[in-house]
């Protein structure tokens, strides 16, 4: 059952301001009750999943369609155990970019805010952080040469050019204009991820079953847990750019937060959501979050909001993202020759004009409209992820500052989101594509360094023992910092 937002804050208790021994650089939680979890059941994880539909959707983007073929045309399936590890790390980073959320229904930013040197300084600085990282309308621009071939039956030329710009400013504006409606933007968000990654695997699994031989599964499979480059040189911007786009990677991982609280999970119940601009009802959002009293029964129940928030992440998410490389992969390495000259679209249209010729001509369509679907549901996430990163850091630091003066909610996220459309259109045409979504991949590397340090100081600080994460999970935050690290540090010494 879906916690309904507006009815929480019209039942909520007066809060009132607790002391706490340390709110670090921002001022106090509030104090509230935790709402009781529904059964955790088969049926009701169903109807409570949203938030790892939409980091799905964004997962299977441009790493799965671009990075990973790319990769696998020029190396084998023999180097994949680098994206298998890379979903894995990110799978504990997600959970403890949520703990927070879960127990102050603030996103994890407000956590790394009260960190020293405090608001003034991290609040802009991964404000940039989110537009360096994800700031680029790479999938638009890829987008609009998969619609183009779509329609046109041919992959685009020279002299194309003017129609991909055109093409590639309407995709912007058209995933823009999809949050504006619905009641709250994660809902409209939710609802659109869910029917593109259905689209999305139903097509995958039926072109690798249909093309695909059993024997050939089982060798991309093994694949997946290994990294051999057979001897060739290493390209390190290729292979950071798959170890970053395997999954989600960057500023969405330590976004899942911000969605979490909108959905209503744990605490983010009491606090409110982002509404959509032309929806109907009233949704306010807390400048400050809220905490609950300690007690046997607010803890089990908290304990029982995780039990969502893991299932939403490993079952939905990490298997989601898991699969969607190694169809794309599966499919793409056995349609494809060998250290073939293809990368970005050329390896989707080769697929498409294999998968045509064999046994279909609509497979031309089919193909390359399921491209089209795997690039947008990116983009779409992509402009909310960036949107919504900066709309919660301006609002928690406004609100902080003074309290009294008060910003509408759906100004600022929506005056933000237009800047940012304005900023795609012409990011767009600056570089090609496929260079322009390595640099995205690129900067997720140093993104999940400091986050993951930053998750790792505002759990142990931040929330009472008995909600800190083990061991064994601050050890796997260690871990995907020295991942991410190891191929920075490769990448950097590449240009030397």
């Amino acid at each position: 059952m879906e916690v309904s937002k507006g009815q929480v804050l019209e039942d909520s208790v007066q809060s009132v301001s607790v002391l706490t021994p340390d709110p670090g650089k921002g001022p106090p939680w509030e104090s509230d009750t935790l709402p009781q979890p529904p059964a955790f059941s088969p049926r009701n994880f169903l109807r409570m999943v949203g938030p790892g539909a939409i980091l799905l959707a964004a997962a299977i983007g441009g790493g799965e369609w671009l990075m990973g073929p790319t990769a696998a045309i020029q190396y084998g399936t023999s180097i994949f155990g680098i994206a298998t590890l890379a979903i894995i790390l990110q799978i504990f980073f997600n959970l403890e970019a949520t703990r927070y959320t879960l127990y102050t229904g603030e996103p994890i930013y407000g956590g790394i805010m009260r960190l020293s040197p405090g608001p003034a300084f991290w609040g802009p600085f991964y404000c940039v952080l989110a537009l360096v990282n994800m700031g680029w309308s790479a999938l638009a621009a890829s987008c609009a040469a998969t619609l183009f071939s779509v329609f046109r039956g041919r992959i685009p030329a020279t002299g194309d050019e003017m129609a991909m710009y055109w093409l590639a400013i309407l995709i912007v504006i058209v995933a823009s204009s999809i949050l504006a409606f619905g009641t709250t933007v994660e809902r409209t968000l939710e609802q659109a991820s869910k029917v593109m990654v259905v689209f999305i695997f139903l097509f995958l699994f039926a072109a690798n079953i249909i093309f695909v031989p059993g024997h050939h599964w089982l060798s991309t499979l093994v694949g997946f847990f290994q990294f051999n480059s057979q001897g060739q040189k290493v390209d390190w911007t290729l292979l950071g750019a798959l170890a970053a786009s395997s999954g989600a990677g960057g500023i969405s991982c330590l976004s899942i937060s911000n969605l979490v609280r909108d959905k209503g999970f744990g605490m983010g119940a009491r606090v409110g959501a982002i509404p959509a601009a032309f929806g109907k009802q009233v949704i306010g959002l807390s400048g400050t979050g809220k905490v609950f009293a300690l007690t046997n029964e607010s803890v089990n129940n908290w304990k029982r909001w995780l039990q969502f928030v893991h299932a939403d992440q490993v079952l939905l998410w990490g298997t989601g993202a898991f699969l969607g490389m190694y169809l794309n992969v599966n499919l793409a390495v056995f349609v494809i020759p060998a250290n073939s000259a293809v990368s970005g679209l050329a390896a989707g249209a080769y697929q498409a004009q294999y998968m045509a010729s064999s046994l279909w001509s609509g497979f031309w369509f089919l193909a390359l409209l399921n491209g089209f679907w795997i690039l947008f549901s990116t983009q779409l996430a992509n402009t909310d992820t960036v949107a919504r990163t900066i709309t919660d850091i301006v609002w928690l630091q406004t609100h902080w500052k003074n309290r009294s003066r008060v910003i509408n909610i759906r100004f600022l996220y929506f005056g933000i989101l237009a800047l940012y459309t304005v900023w795609g259109i012409i990011a767009v045409g600056l570089v090609p594509p496929l260079t322009l979504f390595k640099i995205m991949a690129n900067l997720g590397a140093p993104v999940m360094i400091l986050g993951g340090i930053h998750l790792l100081l505002v759990n142990r600080r931040f929330l009472p023992p008995a909600l800190r994460p083990s061991l064994i999970r601050q050890v796997m935050i260690v871990l995907c910092v020295l991942f991410y690290a190891f191929f920075l540090a490769c990448l950097i010494r590449s240009f030397f």
